[in-house]
């Protein structure tokens, strides 16, 4: 398998997003890490979770979701057209414009805290004391989105100058600040951890921006405070901002519905499923984020310069190469998942009935991590073309499959059923995206990739015969059961498996040719320079 030409440019983008989202990754394991041993699975960590989640939403539909939707196209379009100071100044217009929404927003949404926190808490109503909690949390983390969907924009307009790391830098202040303040927590700086935790979550959004800022003045794109204008421009922004919102956030909206389903279900369900969703994002933000944030500007040069066949080569190679890295990962997930659980997190308060719980919506949130990718790949066949309507009339679908599914699951499988209702509508996404891109002949899964595909399948099964051998010889050993070690042998026969499980993979991937040694050497050095 090759990765050859233009689309190797994507691949390194791809690399460098990748590689800043595993190091913010790995220091939100460290921050869960410490949630899970200071604070377990409970009344704070339930509170923060819920609290968290709401502005949490927002930034991902207003900063993540609608500025890769709407923004980054259009800035991209017209940085080709009219050149650097137009394009800067159509991003200034637009950031007061977003910005003044956003405070209104947060001002309204601070005052309604309580009428909010009844719908997406209701489950805490019977509990005043943790009610109370969420709603003090989540007033003072609101002002949080604020600063995201500034440090978004900003992201935006450094991705669509080639410029990917500080944007992909940028969230590891979060998890930073977060650590500083889970171990002030510990040794009893703080009376109240989650007003704590809440307030440095404010902190390190502000330091996000700041970052964000700082890097786009030594690009030469930072923009400076303007009148905002309804310019015909701005105004196209709008048009496409409102279905961007919904269309793109639609995988976020069913998790947030999902924990509101959780908070029916008793204490720690809602920790469960929070715990087993950051594990699942490791994979999907280093791969599903980082293909679509490098493939958006790519792809939409190549349609405005059109180069439709170009285009379609690009999301091919994409698609493909996010295959090969997401595909092992979920399997690892699928089969491992009480090996994970228990290694990462059962210490301290986080007990072993919590990791087993948490285990199970790991399984069930894993089965749809391939969907999850290639819902960012294929997005991009919409929104690059400028189109983020029909993103959001499929979002409307997916999001009430997802209610009646999860609803339905739940009433057997408790929080595992609302992780794999999930998981099933995000394939249920990804195949009515794939169908009218097909028929719209914006993208087409050719014959290279579909071989690509079932080579990476046949792979990715002899990773998982080894993985499943491994299992049950350890499951005959007592004393190396994940409950029955210590954390020491734990954290050994983790990583033992993890690199038998990945060697296994690569020799099966090196053995069918789904990628060469000479082009994994070229994609990890980075000596081919784009054309």
């Amino acid at each position: 398998m090759r990765f050859g030409g233009k689309p190797l440019s994507v691949i390194r983008a791809f690399t460098t997003l990748s590689l800043w989202t595993m190091i913010s990754r790995i220091f939100g394991f460290m921050r869960d890490i410490l949630f899970a041993n200071i604070l377990g699975a409970g009344l704070v960590t339930d509170a923060f979770f819920i609290a968290f989640k709401f502005p949490n939403l927002f930034r991902r539909l207003f900063g993540e979701g609608a500025m890769n939707a709407a923004f980054v196209p259009l800035y991209t379009r017209k940085m080709q057209s009219d050149g650097p100071s137009a394009a800067r100044l159509f991003a200034a217009q637009v950031s007061m414009g977003v910005m003044l929404f956003i405070v209104l927003l947060t001002g309204i949404a601070i005052i309604a805290m309580p009428l909010i926190m009844m719908v997406q808490a209701h489950g805490f109503m019977h509990q005043q004391e943790k009610f109370d909690l969420t709603v003090d949390m989540a007033r003072i983390i609101f002002p949080y989105l604020a600063f995201m969907v500034l440090a978004a924009l900003l992201s935006g307009m450094l991705n669509s100058n080639n410029r990917f790391a500080a944007g992909a830098a940028a969230p590891v202040i979060l998890n930073v600040v977060l650590i500083i303040t889970l171990g002030l927590i510990y040794y009893g700086v703080f009376a109240n951890p989650g007003i704590a935790l809440a307030w440095a979550v404010c902190l390190a959004g502000l330091l996000q921006a700041a970052l964000l800022m700082f890097a786009a003045y030594r690009a030469g794109i930072l923009f400076f405070i303007t009148r905002p204008r309804l310019t015909p421009d701005v105004k196209k922004m709008l048009v496409l901002f409102g279905p961007g919102v919904f269309g793109a956030g639609v995988t976020q909206i069913n998790v947030v519905i999902g924990d509101i389903l959780a908070t029916l279900l008793g204490e720690g369900a809602v920790s469960y499923l929070y715990y087993a969703d950051r594990l699942t994002q490791l994979p999907l933000g280093v791969i599903g984020v980082a293909v679509g944030v490098a493939l958006l500007p790519a792809v939409t040069r190549q349609i405005h310069s059109k180069d439709q066949s170009g285009a379609n080569t690009t999301m091919n190679h994409a698609i493909a190469f996010s295959m090969v890295l997401i595909l092992p990962a979920t399997i690892a997930l699928i089969i491992l998942p009480d090996l994970i659980i228990i290694t990462l997190f059962q210490r301290g308060a986080f007990d072993l009935n919590a990791a087993y719980q948490t285990a199970r919506a790991l399984q069930a949130f894993a089965l749809g991590l391939p969907a999850f990718v290639l819902i960012k790949a294929l997005s991009t066949g919409f929104f690059a073309n400028e189109d983020t309507k029909t993103p959001v009339k499929i979002a409307v679908w997916i999001v009430g499959a997802n209610c009646g599914l999860a609803y339905i699951l739940m009433q057997e499988l408790a929080h595992q059923g609302i992780a794999l209702a999930t998981a099933l509508t995000a394939w249920l996404q990804a195949g009515l995206f794939y169908i009218i891109l097909h028929r719209r002949k914006v993208f087409t899964i050719n014959t290279a990739t579909l071989q690509r595909l079932l080579r990476i399948l046949a792979a990715s099964s002899g990773m998982a015969i080894c993985l499943i051998v491994v299992q049950t010889l350890l499951n005959a050993q007592p004393f190396l059961a994940p409950s029955n070690t210590a954390e020491g042998l734990r954290i050994l026969v983790l990583i033992g498996v993890v690199l038998m499980g990945s060697g296994t993979y690569l020799v099966f991937c090196l053995a069918l040719r789904v990628i060469s040694l000479h082009d994994l050497l070229r994609i990890i050095t980075r000596r081919n320079r784009a054309r």
